[in-house]
């Protein structure tokens, strides 16, 4: 490895440490913050100057998408006119390496003054913003992992796992489940996969519908043209049974110069896997592992076919 090679090693062993290191310096602070945002009637509003700006912006972020309305302010924005967005019933999350920073310690008096709480969160436990704070979260740090021990790396790698240490705590006693995820995330992959139903995705057109009576060499037809590796039987427009191309060749071997004589209702499964179109994609891809099959058939409350959803259908 080159020299650059154990440079970056060595900066990704003290970020490493410098989190395994928060660790012990969590403290009924952590628990007591937790319980300030849940009681919180308005918003949480994260800030900080400088590079704990930018960490505070991302930690506004991952709490606005997890269940706890955020945003992020700068304060120097404060005194030119945003005071007004923070309101009675917000929270304050205040963020500062050093807990000392000019621009941050002038906007606390503001908030004592209208009774916002505002939870610390610095490097120095002594500093004035832990004092100003009704609770700090200890986020030091031993070292940078700078080589010359200046830039803020081990310290802003330390606070942003601390803040999302607390979103995931707050997660958790919110009860935040996936499906909650994906209402935040609509556009996202996860979002489109958590909030999509069969109905969405189902195929309708031209399906490879058969009789149980039918003879599995005229089924193979409809099978071939479907191009789902099956055909759907149907007695009086509901669903009886599905033979697939696993079924057919299986068929092929067993039964051999028997096998023309066969009809679809000699090897169909007459309970196959059906859903309703309201269906989620996830439950559907839960059934096709679960059961090691390649799709589904949708119906409704009469067992009537409406479509198929195959495995295709649900990667996205």
């Amino acid at each position: 490895m080159s020299k650059w090679t154990d440079v970056a090693i060595k900066c990704l062993q003290d970020e490493a440490q410098a989190v395994m290191q928060l660790i012990p310096k969590l403290d009924d602070d952590f628990d007591r913050a937790v319980k300030i945002v849940l009681d919180c009637r308005g918003k949480l509003v994260v800030t900080g100057v400088g590079k704990s700006g930018h960490i505070g912006a991302k930690i506004a972020a991952t709490l606005s998408s997890t269940g706890t309305p955020s945003f992020f302010i700068n304060p120097l924005d404060v005194f030119h006119g945003d005071l007004g967005v923070i309101t009675t019933g917000d929270v304050v999350l205040a963020i500062s390496n050093s807990g000392q920073t000019d621009e941050l310690l002038r906007f606390m008096p503001l908030l004592m003054e209208r009774h916002i709480p505002v939870i610390g969160m610095s490097g120095n436990p002594h500093s004035l913003l832990a004092r100003y704070a009704e609770v700090h979260l200890n986020a030091a740090v031993d070292h940078e992992a700078c080589p010359l021990g200046l830039a803020p790396t081990s310290s802003t790698t330390a606070a942003l796992a601390l803040g999302d240490a607390l979103a995931c705590a707050l997660m958790e006693a919110r009860h935040f489940q996936a499906s909650d995820f994906a209402q935040f995330h609509p556009g996202g992959s996860l979002g489109r996969r958590l909030l999509t139903k069969a109905r969405d995705v189902m195929r309708t057109d031209d399906l490879p519908v058969v009789t149980p009576e039918m003879k599995l060499s005229d089924a193979l037809f409809h099978m071939t043209d479907g191009r789902l590796g099956l055909c759907v039987a149907e007695e009086e427009g509901r669903v009886a049974g599905i033979i697939t191309d696993g079924d057919v060749r299986r068929a092929m071997q067993t039964s051999q110069d028997n096998f023309f004589r066969l009809t679809v209702a000699d090897i169909m499964t007459r309970s196959p896997k059906v859903v309703s179109p309201e269906e989620k994609i996830t439950e559907i891809d839960r059934i096709l592992h679960q059961n090691k099959i390649h799709s589904v058939l949708v119906v409704d409350g009469e067992n009537r076919l409406l479509g198929i959803v195959d495995s295709f259908s649900t990667m996205f």
